[in-house]
């Protein structure tokens, strides 16, 4: 029978909350706010949230580990396997939104979800990735994010980076606004490919380049000059942040119908958001690049 050792996941997210926390906090200035939680029904996690900081408008890095005897109707209709099965899910899940329009937003996260009973094989997968969303776009930016997500998966064989950027950027799709959420990164989910080991592998070798991915940006535009109409247009794109997570994210939909901490789940939401009826960029403009250069599906690396 397959071993799943939920306990090392576990302490790798836990400690992979700590390290991001901490270094996000080091090009800050200013500390997460730390608000442990228990969930009835079973399990809890630690939110933190840090706002109005020096250089992060609002950012949360989420640790949950959530468990229960059955899963919700609208989990098993999907996954019928899963019906009389209890559950374990656990992740670290992470947004940060920077206040500078020419620094990025950025998702990310890597979970675990197993369901047992007795006398049978355990289903388990696991599943993470990450995103970035450009107000402004810059193309050495574009391509470091790219870079080091294809180093990341390179280990674990030529196809998986392309695979999962694929898929990234069907993920992070707006169907109804025929539109990319930003410039993609990694998606993957049902992942337990090669055993567990090599999966619990790969989901580190996600979780671990994060930081590498993102804090070179921040570093590198966190000391630009900007004005109202650059945060003008950063906070009508996060718009576009707040109606993804809204209507398609399976992480947000999971949490809310599962019982989860509502506080926790809708910390991805930025703080100030705009939106305005039918607006378009004026064509040349750097705004009208975002659209023309940076949103269209392409292959940066």
């Amino acid at each position: 029978m397959t071993e799943v050792n939920i306990q090392a996941v576990k302490d790798y997210l836990l400690t992979l909350q700590d390290r991001i926390c901490a270094e996000v906090s080091a090009i800050d200035g200013t500390k997460f706010v730390e608000d442990a939680w228990d969930r009835e029904g079973g399990g809890g996690g630690r939110t933190r949230v840090l706002e109005n900081g020096n250089v992060i408008e609002k950012g949360g890095v989420n640790f949950s580990h959530v468990y229960g005897d059955q899963l919700p109707p609208s989990a098993t209709a999907a996954r019928p396997e899963l019906a009389g099965r209890s559950f374990e899910a656990m992740g670290v899940s992470l947004v940060i939104h920077p206040e500078n329009p020419y620094i990025p937003t950025s998702h990310a996260n890597v979970r675990l979800f197993v369901a047992e009973k007795a006398g049978a094989e355990p289903v388990w997968w696991f599943g993470g990735g990450y995103d970035l969303t450009p107000y402004y776009g810059f193309e050495e930016d574009v391509v470091h994010w790219h870079q080091t997500a294809k180093n990341a998966c390179s280990p674990f064989g030529d196809d998986i980076y392309p695979r999962f950027k694929k898929w990234c950027d069907e993920y992070f799709y707006l169907k109804h606004r025929d539109e990319a959420r930003g410039v993609g990164g990694l998606f993957f989910d049902d992942f337990n490919e090669g055993g567990f080991d090599n999966a619990f592998a790969f989901m580190q070798a996600v979780g671990d380049s994060y930081l590498d991915a993102y804090l070179p940006i921040v570093k590198k535009r966190q000391g630009m000059a900007y004005g109202e109409r650059e945060r003008d247009f950063q906070l009508y794109r996060r718009g576009r942040y707040v109606e993804f997570n809204l209507v398609f994210d399976r992480g947000t939909l999971f949490g809310l119908q599962s019982g989860g901490r509502t506080e926790s789940i809708l910390m991805s939401l930025p703080p100030e958001v705009r939106w305005r009826y039918d607006w378009q960029p004026e064509p040349g403009t750097p705004e009208a690049r975002l659209y023309s250069d940076f949103l269209p599906h392409k292959d940066w690396v």
